[in-house]
């Protein structure tokens, strides 16, 4: 008889998949880490997350029949609607056990606010607002149909474009260097007949491209580029915008704020957002440190799941 012994816990962003593979005492066997999990951001993301969870139990010394329990939060996932397109990545030889797929931003929660109520704003390669308010009730910005441009590739476009319009003075003259060598531009001219033929045909690989200029853009901030800081400025206004519209949920004045993700948590940012925050009249918002990382909150979950109990992690 088979004894799965082990449960899997995996967060799936936008940039990269971590695995995490535990016994039921609570103790850590394994970690990996691997490519993209969105499926609208990578074609490749089914694979990514397969080739993470197989390394990951390489790594454990363990095989898929011991698994007993696996969470995983994938960017993109919102209801039962989407298992047509989940449930392959997950689909290993023998990994037959019970499986929780949730969006990657429900364990996030989960983990920086151990299931208390508040919300929880992240952007890096992707960008979420969630709140989750004292009667258990779930509300996105999304819901809203409000999108807070502040994902790594906005803020690149927006400073590529901001030099290109002309906005610039000497300020930015470190910021523009690093952006002419990202480019493999000579010049601003250059740069500017790149932009006209579109930087890349493949508009997924372009905003990976982008993306990953993000934080150039951010340190530039810190150090008075004024570009910078009016391009970070305008996508903390946006994150400022969706999490008090995810606050007027909650019946409670006081809300717990945790932020994650690259862009979000750089020290600029972090710190505008959170000067934003202060200023709200109706409500009192506190940034708080997140207490697990997501692909932690989804073993927790998996714990829970199978009703047991551990002070380990």
């Amino acid at each position: 008889m088979i004894e799965r012994n082990v449960v899997i816990g995996i967060d799936g962003g936008g940039t990269n998949t971590r695995v995490m593979v535990c016994d039921l005492q609570g103790n850590e066997l394994a970690y990996a880490k691997g490519g993209c999990a969105s499926k609208y951001k990578d074609e490749k993301a089914s694979d990514h997350v397969k080739a993470t969870i197989e390394d990951a139990l390489a790594k454990a010394g363990r095989v898929s029949t011991d698994v007993v329990m696996l969470v995983a939060g994938i960017a993109g996932y919102e209801s039962e609607a989407d298992d047509a397109w989940i449930t392959p990545f997950t689909d290993l030889p023998g990994l037959d056990c019970t499986k929780l797929h949730l969006n990657n931003s429900d364990i996030a929660h989960a983990g920086a606010l151990q299931n208390r109520p508040g919300i929880i704003a992240i952007a890096g390669t992707g960008t979420m607002i969630m709140g989750i308010n004292e009667h258990g009730k779930r509300i996105r910005n999304l819901d809203y149909h409000q999108y807070a441009y502040s994902a790594a590739r906005h803020l690149a476009y927006d400073a590529v474009y901001e030099v290109l319009a002309g906005h610039q003075d000497d300020s930015n003259k470190t910021l523009i260097t690093e952006m002419l060598q990202y480019w493999q531009a000579s010049s601003l001219e250059q740069l500017q007949e790149l932009a006209r033929q579109g930087f890349h045909p493949d508009k997924m690989k372009r905003d990976q491209r982008f993306g990953q200029f993000a934080p150039q853009v951010t340190r530039a901030a810190e150090l008075g580029s004024s570009v910078a800081k009016r391009v970070c400025n305008r996508a903390a206004e946006q994150l400022r915008l969706g999490i008090e519209l995810v606050g007027t949920n909650f019946t409670q004045q006081n809300i717990e704020v945790a932020l994650i993700g690259s862009v979000i948590c750089s020290p600029y940012m972090r710190g505008k957002l959170t000067e934003l925050l202060m200023a709200n009249e109706s409500k009192q918002y506190r940034v708080v440190e997140t207490k697990y990382q997501p692909v932690v909150s989804a073993i927790l979950l998996a714990y829970k799941a199978l009703g047991i109990r551990t002070s380990k992690l």
